[in-house]
């Protein structure tokens, strides 16, 4: 988005910046603030929240802010702002809530702890946005429809691959191709992985063992394409997606060959991914065009003869992009990706191994699960456990390793927002399924 830079430019000459308050500050969330602060004039990050409130401070000292004050009530949060000092705090409501913020951006990756928050921040008339494609691929359409009622943008970041491959898909949508796959290229994909086998790389890159495992075993890339998928309307061809294999290197434009151009012509399209492909970590779009003079001036521009025609991003750049989505949210009310309506794309629970009655669903690229595409209709019609209401549940019966959950082999946690949250996704869309009317 080139214009926003002028934009920023113009709000850091009037002294009137972006004001964001965080909720998170590890290693994403960490590079967000240095970003804001070195390269992004016309955006502050005034207030970040985090469960220990020690981290929060280091995320502000690793951007260069020393004026900053831990704040536990709303008044001296207000005190603070108004002073123009830096806020930590343990509780993100008070950031919700805060006057003096336009931006709540969650960078957790969690669930039920942030939901209080970004409610309230709703109700505040804060635009939202997540670094959170777990809260999104669970909760996104029911969260977006109340951000639509009071008048606020909800959105996923540019940065990360949902983001990147919506703005793709707008420039081919742009153009007059239509896309019929987006999709996203990933170096590994091993749905055993655990917190254990991923300790060393996580620990070389100064992140959390179980957001790293989530990568490797396909429980983020579920999520990833689901976001995509509520936001395009699109859907997955089979549970788990295609996810074809190819020898490391292999350029996308001839990896994409693998999807069956009868396959994503006939509908509205599919989200999916590749594994080996290069350019990688990036992002493609299929798309097609029926008008045969375009057909030949897209030969003539290298793209091929069709019917599918190839774009790529070759990177995405994670918090170096985030400012750009806050802008296009505060600035022109414009949401990098966020759902279009009912959600399409689901992600379900498998078990990671033989799981016995009485074990708890640990967290998300914990012990215990892998999380799996699924279109929503499947998924509601055989009541099968979204992953991200799986994580606290009891398990009552032995499952055996890759069987996908279902509700009735579950116990769910007593009093859960998100549930709750679910149970209202469900009754606006579709049928509620029959374990969530139980717990009414």
């Amino acid at each position: 988005m080139i214009i926003v830079d002028t934009a920023l430019a113009r709000q850091a000459s009037k002294n009137s910046p972006i004001r964001v308050g965080m909720i998170g500050a590890g290693f994403m969330a960490r590079g967000i603030a240095l970003q804001v602060a070195t390269a992004s004039p016309g955006i502050r990050v005034v207030g970040i929240a985090n469960r220990t409130v020690e981290n929060a401070g280091r995320a502000f000292r690793d951007a260069g802010e020393t004026n900053v004050v831990e704040c536990s009530t709303a008044s001296a949060v207000r005190s603070a702002l108004r002073a123009g000092r830096g806020v930590v705090t343990s509780e993100p409501r008070l950031l919700a809530e805060a006057d003096a913020i336009d931006v709540l951006l969650d960078v957790t990756g969690a669930i039920e702890p942030v939901l209080p928050a970004l409610l309230a921040a709703i109700e505040s008339r804060k635009h939202v946005v997540l670094m959170n494609a777990e809260l999104d691929g669970t909760l996104g359409p029911i969260l977006k429809m109340k951000a639509d009622a009071a008048g606020v943008i909800f959105t996923n970041t540019d940065g990360d691959q949902p983001g990147v491959i919506m703005n793709l898909y707008r420039f081919v949508k742009g153009i007059g191709v239509r896309p019929v796959l987006c999709g996203n290229i990933k170096g590994l994909h091993d749905p055993y992985r655990t917190p254990t086998t991923q300790r060393d790389f996580a620990q070389r890159w100064g992140q959390n063992p179980g957001m790293v495992t989530s990568f490797a075993d396909g429980t983020k890339i579920s999520f990833e394409q689901a976001i995509v998928a509520n936001a395009t309307g699109m859907r997955v061809a089979r549970r788990g997606m295609h996810g074809f294999t190819v020898p490391a290197g292999t350029p996308i434009e001839e990896a994409a060959r693998l999807f069956s151009a009868d396959e994503l012509l006939a509908g509205p399209g599919v989200v999916d991914y590749v594994v080996g492909a290069a350019p990688s970590p990036g992002v493609f779009v299929l798309g097609t065009i029926e008008n045969q003079t375009q057909r030949h001036y897209l030969n003539l521009y290298k793209l091929g003869s069709g019917p599918l025609y190839c774009f790529y991003t070759p990177y995405h750049l994670c918090h170096f992009e985030v400012p750009t989505t806050i802008a296009r949210a505060a600035l022109f009310h414009d949401a990098t990706i966020a759902p279009c309506g009912a959600p399409q794309v689901d992600v379900v629970a498998a078990a990671k191994r033989d799981l016995e009655a009485g074990e708890v669903i640990d967290q998300l690229g914990g012990y215990t699960a892998y999380g799996l595409a699924e279109n929503a209709d499947v998924a509601a019609a055989q009541d099968l456990l979204p992953i991200g209401i799986a994580v606290g549940c009891r398990v009552i019966r032995n499952i055996k390793r890759d069987t996908v959950l279902t509700y009735a082999d579950v116990e769910l946690p007593k009093d859960r927002l998100c549930d709750r949250l679910r149970l209202e996704q469900a009754s606006i869309w579709r049928p509620a399924p029959a374990a969530a009317k139980a717990q009414r």
